[in-house]
């Protein structure tokens, strides 16, 4: 028999830049209104470009650092969303991680496997039925494969 595994409060919401993540993020602060016993984890995955993608090394970190100003001030909005909606700052986190994703997804999914969170909130991708089916899309991948949380999706 497996071990009952035991549902906490801690919610991972994975965005990007796009409206859908804003939305997300918007749908976690006025659903729960700042209730107690809630921790919220915002994560960025800052997909770590191929060797060759750049001319030189400089190059390269050059756009990783622009790209992680952007990325740390799009971050901290979401986070004042939260914590204008009444979450106490003390329980609103926020981490960027730079590594390489073959698929975004499974990117999420490995963050949420190393930690403890119960509920993972993506925004949905706004893809037409083909390119869904052509490329899949990263929230109907979380849905797919995650195990032992709950998967919130919002439009």
């Amino acid at each position: 028999m497996d071990k009952k595994h035991t549902f906490n409060k801690n919610i991972l919401i994975a965005v990007d830049e796009s409206e859908n993540a804003r939305r997300a993020v918007l749908y976690v602060a006025q659903l729960l209104e700042g209730a107690k016993g809630f921790k919220v984890t915002i994560l960025h995955v800052i997909n770590e470009p191929e060797e060759d993608y750049f001319p030189t090394s400089d190059e390269k970190e050059k756009w990783l650092s622009q790209y992680k100003k952007r990325v740390d001030k799009m971050l901290e909005d979401y986070r004042q969303i939260l914590i204008q909606q009444g979450f106490d700052p003390s329980v609103v986190s926020v981490r960027s991680t730079l590594r390489y994703c073959p698929s975004m997804a499974q990117c999420i999914l490995e963050e949420t496997d190393q930690t403890e969170y119960s509920t993972i909130v993506v925004g949905r991708q706004g893809l037409s039925r083909s390119e869904e089916f052509l490329f899949g899309s990263v929230s109907s991948k979380i849905v797919n494969y995650a195990r032992k949380c709950t998967v919130w999706v919002v439009q």
